[in-house]
């Protein structure tokens, strides 16, 4: 299937200036309309639950104080905002998250590291990570950028790397949310190609049926739900490795 539009995040060798300030503009619609509040939110019943625990069986543990310390692997983090969140959030309940961000374009590598998290150069389709060497894998708002079978190898291979939770969040396709992004760029006086890039990133979401449809191809056992701020998300525990050929 061909890709709807094109958005300045879809080429690798973009303006780094350009990119650098849409990836900002990213993070302030992130923090305003539910894309950082999506992923945290699929993740809380896994912080409450571990955060009720004294120990747990195969957790590393931060030296004299008991801490799980667990590793959060961000796929295609842009500026390295979400992972941060998701990390404040992880402390919040007990866990000692350290974020490493997973980035093909250097200028966001170069946003996400000046941060302050952690970054890898590299393809989420080639995962540069061994099977299970990480707790968490969240993909946010980047399966929109991919043509469909790359998008299912990409979820297949998060499954495979993840010990304890997968979460995928994207854009729910709405024309409303079309509109409604459009004017909200333009009144907090992002530039033109985030407000451009914004409504074709919408264009391209998802709906629950097709992404419900790509998890089963990928093999996942994960259901896709819609979130406010016109948002999809589907989080699942990965399947141990025995199970997957």
């Amino acid at each position: 299937m061909k890709m709807i539009g094109t958005e300045l995040l879809d080429d690798r060798r973009a303006d780094p200036r350009a990119v650098t300030n849409e990836l900002r503009d990213i993070a302030r619609l992130n923090a305003l309309f539910g894309g950082t509040r999506a992923v945290i939110g699929a993740l809380m019943p896994l912080f409450r639950s571990a955060g009720r625990r004294e120990t747990l069986k195969d957790s590393l543990t931060v030296a004299g104080g008991g801490m799980p310390r667990w590793t959060l692997l961000d796929v295609g983090a842009g500026s390295g905002d979400i992972a941060l969140a998701v990390t404040a959030a992880a402390a919040r309940h007990g866990i000692a998250l350290t974020p490493i961000c997973l980035e093909v374009i250097p200028a966001a590598a170069q946003l996400a590291r000046g941060n302050g998290v952690a970054v890898v150069l590299g393809d989420g389709g080639a995962l540069p990570f061994a099977p299970k060497s990480v707790d968490i894998v969240i993909v946010s708002q980047v399966l929109h950028h991919l043509p469909r079978a790359v998008a299912m190898r990409w979820i297949a291979g998060c499954d495979r790397m993840a010990r304890r939770a997968v979460v995928l969040a994207d854009l729910r396709r709405s024309r409303l949310a079309m509109a409604g992004v459009w004017l909200a760029a333009h009144a907090l006086r992002m530039n033109a190609t985030t407000r451009h890039d914004a409504v074709v990133s919408l264009r391209r979401g998802y709906t629950r049926v097709e992404l419900n449809a790509m998890l089963r191809e990928a093999g996942v056992p994960a259901i896709a739900r819609y979130r406010p701020g016109f948002r999809i998300v589907a989080t699942w525990e990965p399947c141990a490795p025995s199970t997957r050929s």
